[in-house]
């Protein structure tokens, strides 16, 4: 009996008559430069590649043979994964799935069973190292197998006779039992480096035995990949072979050899990483030692010291992969680690202390001044918001900030008078989580507009402190102090112009040091000329434009006792009746005084008087005894008048009081009897006679008195005779009346009358 032998170069088959099917699967690790130091194939038997199918027990009837169909190497994902979902063995210990560089890149090879010319259910399957078969059922077809080959229907003239070789060797030992090792099949190795030329001798299947008749396993690529000589039984390359495309090639030399060629690897593929770029982010605050992954490539990174965002925000790292091989290649990977930014750096200002003028007049919504703070973090940890701390400062809220510009802008109306200076304190606060801040100072300077006028100051240098002067002031005498301050700025008050008006030439304006002014005397005061001064102060600043402030005050002269009392007339003239009962008003006398107080109240006196007395406050005089014409008929009064003021100050005036005499004595001429001859052509008011009184009959008072003459016309009388004025003396006497008049009072004396009778002379 003669051997069958088909077998590929992976996975040994054993097929018995009983039909059992034994398969041993080979797991291969691959790596892109498979050395051989490097692959690491499980193989079923202790010689996996010298397992082989046997076929024993041949009858007569071939419909009774059973032929094995090995197929080639199907390295696509399906079979792998009909493998694996067919309980395919278990992946040995120490050849599972490595994540790092090494991969498990397929099953090797599946095998199929198929039935000769039979009707029943064809069945695919896989047996595992327990004999225990996985079947898949399939569509009840007819198929014939010839060398492994699936042939359907008449066609192929090859095929057949193919079919026919096998059929008459099986013949030949048919009903012959075959002696142990009888169908031996020999097993030939051959090995050739990838990437050789096309052309390459490969080797010789068996130089002692050609020709050959080759079949190649169905699917596998020996007819496109190698040049087989039946006749010689050489074997060339057909392409140049890629041990990382298909590691071996197959094929069966009829009648007992099979053929294992095995590509040798060459360090002819670099490492390749799975990616060209990976992107790997960090905290910067991660601790040292703190290991992160890709997740691509299971890439494990270190960090072997601090890291700090503001300092570098991005790392590109070079990952080199470089393998074993003679010489050796590399690759390449980008890594590019980001930084992630973490909240640790605070805002900071990029001055410790702002300076800013505003005017006093600027206007609510007028920009200061901006300040700026940076902070080095990004994100919301590096977005800057500003306030003001009202806790510390500007509690008034006369500035506001915008909180994104850091702009400061004037909040309410300023008034440099009433504050000059506003100190802000400035907070700038990131946006993180957890956020930070920092403080500044901002001084703002508010300076002085010309908006207000000068203020005076009048200050009195009276005893009471009011506006008035003695009109005995000396000149040069000091009579106020005036200041000048002006609310804005020192310059401007320090430069005030001062002028005074007023006081028609009485008053002055001096000055030292053109702060503080003096009103003096220039010239004598006389209260009883004019007793009010109205005097002006004007102040004028040295603003732009100017501003003038005015006041106004009136000077009161004050009295000095410097007037003494002035009777209305130095004499007075009074009449009085002899026959006046005492307490009888003779006249009243008034004097004044143009002091005033108690400088001008005036108090009346008498000197020698014994007949009259006068009040002293009102001034009449009246009589307190009798008067007695003929002792004296015409008193002279001394009357003074004496003020109040200290020293006291008088004057008098005289008073006269002609004192009229009564009829109590007849009038005695100087002679009884006066004769006169009066010439009849004598003209008329001619002077005949004079005739006289006695000097007895006159008393002083009589002086004043009015005697009017006048005959008596008696029965039988002269008509001739006519009145005739008699002179006595020096006195006229005629008939007269008069008044004496007195201060808020008048009255009127009547005298009576004297009259004489003279008798006709005969």
């Amino acid at each position: 009996m003669r051997a069958l032998c088909l077998c590929n170069s992976i996975t040994a088959h054993c097929v018995r008559a009983c039909g059992y099917h034994a398969t041993h699967t080979i797991y291969r690790v691959h790596d892109d430069n498979n050395d051989d130091d490097d692959a690491k194939v499980q193989h079923g038997t202790d010689q996996g590649h010298n397992s082989c199918v046997c076929v024993t027990g041949f009858q007569s009837n071939l419909s009774s043979i059973i032929e094995r169909h090995a197929l080639g190497m199907e390295t696509d994902e399906k079979m792998s994964r009909s493998a694996r979902d067919l309980s395919t063995p278990s992946i040995p210990r120490g050849y599972e799935r490595r994540e790092k560089n090494s991969t498990i890149i397929r099953y090797e090879e599946s095998v199929r069973f198929a039935l000769h010319r039979d009707r029943r259910p064809r069945r695919r399957g896989w047996k595992d190292r327990d004999n225990i078969a996985s079947v898949e059922e399939g569509e009840e077809e007819e198929e014939e197998v010839v060398e492994g080959r699936p042939w359907r229907g008449a066609g192929g003239p090859r095929m057949w006779h193919l079919l026919l070789f096998l059929v008459l060797g099986a013949t030949l030992g048919l009903g012959a039992t075959p002696a142990p090792g009888a169908l031996h099949e020999r097993v030939k190795y051959l090995e050739v480096s990838e990437n050789v030329r096309p052309g390459t001798r490969v080797g010789f299947i068996d130089i002692d035995s050609p020709p050959y008749l080759i079949a190649p396993v169905p699917g596998s690529p020996v007819e496109t990949d190698l040049i087989i000589e039946s006749a010689t039984g050489e074997i060339r390359t057909r392409v140049p072979l890629d041990r990382e495309t298909r590691p071996s090639y197959s094929l069966v030399a009829l009648p007992r050899v099979r053929v294992v060629i095995t590509v040798l690897d060459e360090n002819d593929n670099a490492p390749t990483f799975a990616v060209d770029h990976v992107y790997i982010e960090f905290p910067e605050n991660s601790p040292r030692d703190q290991r992160g992954r890709d997740g691509v490539l299971y890439l494990d990174l270190q960090i072997a010291g601090s890291l700090d965002r503001e300092m570098r925000s991005r790392y590109h790292l070079v990952i080199e992969a470089l393998d074993g091989g003679t010489p050796p290649l590399r690759s390449h990977l980008n890594v590019n680690v980001t930084v992630q930014d973490v909240n640790d750096n605070p805002p900071v200002f990029n001055q410790t202390r702002y300076d800013a003028n505003v005017p006093e007049n600027a206007t609510v919504g007028t920009p200061v001044l901006a300040v700026n703070a940076t902070d080095a973090d990004a994100g919301d940890n590096g977005r800057i918001e500003y306030s003001i701390n009202r806790r510390q400062s500007d509690r008034e809220e006369m500035f506001r900030i915008d909180p994104e510009t850091g702009m400061v802008y004037v909040n309410k109306a300023l008034d440099f008078e009433s504050k000059e200076r506003h100190e802000l304190v400035i907070v700038a606060r990131d946006r993180g989580a957890q956020p930070l801040e920092a403080s500044t100072f901002l001084s703002i300077r508010v300076t002085d507009v010309n908006d207000n006028q000068p203020d005076i100051t009048v200050i009195f240098l009276s005893d009471d402190a009011t506006p008035k002067i003695s009109e005995s002031a000396q000149l040069g005498e000091f009579v106020a102090r005036i200041s000048v301050s002006d609310p804005d700025s020192r310059t401007e008050y320090s430069n005030a112009t001062v002028t005074l008006t007023g006081g028609e030439g009485h008053f002055g304006l001096t000055t030292r040091d053109n702060i503080i002014y003096l009103v003096v005397v220039e010239r004598p005061l006389d209260r009883e000329e004019q007793s009010v001064y109205e005097l002006s102060v004007e102040a004028t600043d040295a603003g732009t434009p100017p501003l003038c402030a005015e006041r106004t005050f009136r000077l009161l002269v004050t009295d000095v006792n410097d007037n003494a009392p002035k009777f209305e007339h130095e004499r007075y003239e009074a009449h009085l009746l002899e026959a006046s009962e005492p307490g009888t008003s003779v006249i009243q006398v008034f004097a004044t005084d143009l002091d005033e107080g108690v400088n001008s109240a005036v108090r009346y006196s008498l000197a020698n008087a014994t007949w009259f007395a006068i009040d002293e406050t009102t001034g009449l005089i009246t009589t307190v005894t009798h008067v007695d014409c003929e002792a004296n008929p015409a008193p002279i009064l001394v009357v003074y008048a004496t003020d109040s003021g200290r020293p006291p100050l008088s004057s008098s005036a005289t008073v006269r009081v002609t004192v009229h005499d009564l009829n109590d004595n007849e009038p005695i001429f100087e002679k009884p009897l006066y004769n006169a001859t009066v010439p009849e052509n004598m003209p008329v008011g001619r002077c005949f006679l004079k005739v006289g009184l006695r000097k007895s009959l006159f008393s002083p008072a009589a002086r004043h008195e009015n005697v009017k003459l006048r005959s008596s016309r008696r029965p039988g009388s002269t008509k001739n005779v006519r009145i005739m004025l008699i002179s006595v003396q020096f006195i006229l006497y005629i008939f007269f009346k008069f008044c004496t008049k007195k201060e808020r009072e008048r009255k009127i004396i009547r005298l009576a009358k004297l009259i004489v009778y003279l008798t006709k002379l005969i």
